[in-house]
């Protein structure tokens, strides 16, 4: 195996970033964009590749000037666990920072995944509303969500 590469997307990713999250979606663990929800937010997402195969990414939405959102964090199953997620969360908070955001906010199975990064458990009624509507709705699991919501101050 060679070394894991960390870049920012580019359109002609897009086929590969679903064949690696759709086992994901199916299970219902991460939210469905369609081909030309990945384009239009393209320039969101970090890669992770290793022999020229994406093996996990991420993306960071930003929701306000203040705000921003770590979305469709996945990792090829036999990496995980070797730091590969948390190197792209790195990422995400980097850029956010760099950006001039506040807070970067994730809803997640993972809690205690994210608690080690330094995000810590919110509320969901703290969370903005256009989130819900924008992004929620279109969750098979809406209204009734399981996920954690946790937020890391920048």
């Amino acid at each position: 195996m060679s070394e894991i590469v960390f870049r920012k997307a580019s359109l002609a990713d897009i086929s590969q970033m679903q064949a690696l999250v759709m086992p994901e979606v199916e299970s219902g663990v991460i939210l469905m964009r369609n081909d030309d929800e990945l384009a239009t937010n393209i320039r969101s997402y970090i890669l992770a590749v290793q022999d020229e195969k994406i093996v996990a990414f991420n993306a960071l939405h930003v929701h306000t000037p203040k705000l921003a959102e770590i979305r469709s964090l996945i990792v090829k199953e036999e990496l995980r666990g070797q730091g590969v997620g948390k190197k792209l969360v790195e990422l995400a908070n980097e850029e956010g920072a760099s950006l001039g955001l506040k807070e970067i906010l994730v809803l997640t199975y993972q809690q205690s995944f994210f608690k080690a990064l330094g995000f810590v458990e919110i509320s969901k009624e703290s969370i903005p509303e256009h989130k819900i509507w924008a992004d929620c709705i279109k969750c098979k699991h809406f209204p009734v969500c399981n996920e954690v919501s946790l937020i890391k101050y920048l």
